[in-house]
């Protein structure tokens, strides 16, 4: 949901009162009544920030600026595959390509824009170009304007994670490739590479960060 109020944590609450821990990720500030609630309802609270300890280690030189997403993404992964090399991939607003080790620390990666941040830059900053959707169905070579902005970009998303993979798999042996976000499945399917798709990662990687944060109490 884009907003989260009292009155939706209240119903969650009453349907299930086991709850005693919650953790709140969010790149929005958040109001005082919503602190108030979840500070006196559950046993724990514990918002999500640069200086939250970690079930691996943060190797990002810039932990202050590194998105919530992706470390909780990362946290996800290290759970489902520990003590292996893992490339996250989150196919969402932007593309993120993300790396733990099998020594269980968080590397770094890269950032490009996403699908559909690239269609909407095509149109928003030129002067002709219109606003086109992604399709299942698409060309390798466009034949009108449509499909060649279509190619390009869905083309030019693939090639980049095809040559991502690439990359990393030359720096880090055995890497168990892991894809979340919204448009995993259109992509993990298209590229040839042994792929796992998981949509609940990032919530995987919250709650392990919670547990480990309720054993440090």
């Amino acid at each position: 949901m884009d907003h989260l109020a009292v009155k939706h944590l209240k119903m969650l609450k009453d349907e299930h009162p086991q709850l005693n821990k919650v953790i709140l990720s969010s790149v929005k500030p958040f109001n005082e009544e919503l602190n108030d609630f979840l500070t006196k309802n559950f046993d724990q609270f514990l918002e999500l920030d640069h200086q939250t300890d970690l079930p691996i280690e943060n190797l990002y030189e810039t932990p202050e600026t590194l998105g919530k997403d992706r470390i909780a993404a990362a946290a996800g992964a290290n759970e489902l595959f520990p003590d292996q090399n893992i490339l996250v991939i989150d196919a969402g607003t932007a593309i993120t390509y993300d790396l733990v080790s099998e020594k269980n620390q968080f590397i770094g990666g890269n950032i490009s824009p996403g699908l559909e941040m690239r269609y909407k830059a095509l149109n928003q900053f030129t002067g002709k170009l219109p606003l086109v959707s992604y399709s299942d169905e698409y060309e390798k070579i466009g034949r009108n304007t449509t499909e060649a902005i279509r190619a390009g970009v869905q083309n030019g998303i693939l090639a980049e994670m095809s040559d991502s993979i690439d990359l990393f798999n030359r720096n880090y042996q055995n890497l168990q490739i892991i894809m979340t976000g919204g448009d995993s499945n259109f992509f993990a399917g298209k590229l040839n590479y042994s792929i796992f798709v998981h949509f609940n990662l990032t919530l995987i990687g919250l709650n392990r960060i919670l547990e480990h944060n309720a054993k440090e109490k």
